[in-house]
């Protein structure tokens, strides 16, 4: 596994990190969730991700349970989760960054997650209801109380991060380090437009999201919708018209050749992508059972024999702007919004990393 620094912070996190979205928050299975856990961290994974969103904090409870039963060193891993969606039927509790519901949705999720603090804590939407300065302050203040290690933000426009930042060095306060995006063959512009110049100019660390687009640039939905995929699952009937699109999938279809001249799969192609950008940090995958599991984390070996041809080849065949993203509509309970330092072209090393 390769470690990156998560933009200009000192801590370092696995170019690939596991996210809790569907395996742990819709499908609700904890022995499969323990056995994606375990999977993740043997493969040298240190960056865990979830959110109060997932399953209504179910996600949150799941994971935590999975890192006690594993008797992880809480040293070994980098634990983010997000706020905003909240979890309490309540007025100032839903869908908003105010400082009442910041301070008392960190404690909640702390509970959930059976730890005294999180590394990573994103604001995972903008707020246009809630003053930008209330929402700094209140980061701050859970960084300061050691809640949290670093605050970031998720789905946010340059504009309002570089807002924040200034709001926080006017206060001599704690400034957003990270931001979590979509990132994908068919979702670009985020990072390579916007991401890429506050990474390159303010130094905010990148973590991106959906590297196969829900599922899509794997290849498995050319055919229609199979049982027992993400689509054909309650909950997720709007992402069916995207994914059977024809045209993506005749796409996928020319990059699944391209893979096959590195003995790889489309997916392990497009995971493989995502990390030769210089400034992902790190590409979360949601796999949704160990064995797609285990086939995603073999991206890794992948990245490094991407050489000019092959990337300028998969930019001809996907080039950027041409298609939407696949953001979750944010009127579902079980939404995942958008958010989430390398070389590009640094050797992949094997590591002895271990958890336990």
């Amino acid at each position: 596994m390769d470690y990156r620094r998560l933009g200009q912070a000192g801590l370092r996190v696995s170019a690939l990190s596991y996210g809790t979205w569907v395996t742990f928050a819709e499908q609700g299975d904890f022995d499969r969730a323990l056995q994606c856990l375990d999977i993740a961290g043997r493969a040298g994974v240190n960056l865990f991700d979830t959110a109060d969103a997932y399953g209504n904090g179910e996600a949150e409870r799941l994971l935590g349970l999975g890192f006690e039963t594993l008797g992880w060193d809480r040293a070994a891993y980098v634990l983010a989760t997000k706020l905003f969606v909240g979890t309490r039927d309540c007025v100032n509790m839903r869908q908003t960054l105010n400082r009442k519901y910041l301070l008392q949705g960190i404690e909640d999720s702390l509970q959930r997650l059976r730890t005294d603090f999180v590394d990573l804590l994103y604001c995972h939407r903008p707020d246009p209801h809630t003053p930008l300065e209330e929402t700094v302050w209140a980061m701050s203040d859970i960084v300061a109380r050691g809640k949290a290690l670093y605050w970031g933000t998720s789905g946010w426009s340059p504009a309002q991060i570089l807002e924040a930042c200034a709001i926080a060095e006017r206060h001599h306060l704690r400034k957003p380090t990270m931001e979590q995006s979509e990132y994908h063959l068919l979702a670009r512009e985020r990072i390579e437009r916007d991401g890429a110049a506050i990474h390159r100019d303010h130094g905010i660390g990148l973590t991106t999201w959906s590297p196969l687009a829900s599922g899509l640039l794997s290849g498995k939905y050319a055919g229609g919708i199979p049982a027992g995929s993400r689509a054909a699952q309650r909950g997720f009937a709007w992402l069916q018209p995207r994914l059977c699109d024809a045209a993506d999938n005749r796409r996928v279809q020319r990059m699944q050749a391209v893979a096959q001249r590195f003995g790889a799969s489309a997916a392990q192609l497009a995971i493989a992508w995502c990390t030769c950008h210089p400034a992902v940090a790190s590409v979360t995958l949601g796999a949704s059972s160990p064995a797609q599991l285990r086939e995603n984390l073999a991206a890794i070996a992948l990245a490094p024999l991407l050489d000019g041809d092959t990337l300028r080849e998969l930019d001809a065949l996907f080039p950027a702007g041409a298609a939407a993203s696949l953001d979750t509509p944010t009127n579902t309970s079980t939404n995942a919004p958008t958010g989430a330092e390398n070389t590009g072209t640094s050797t992949f090393s094997p590591s002895s990393f271990s958890l336990k």
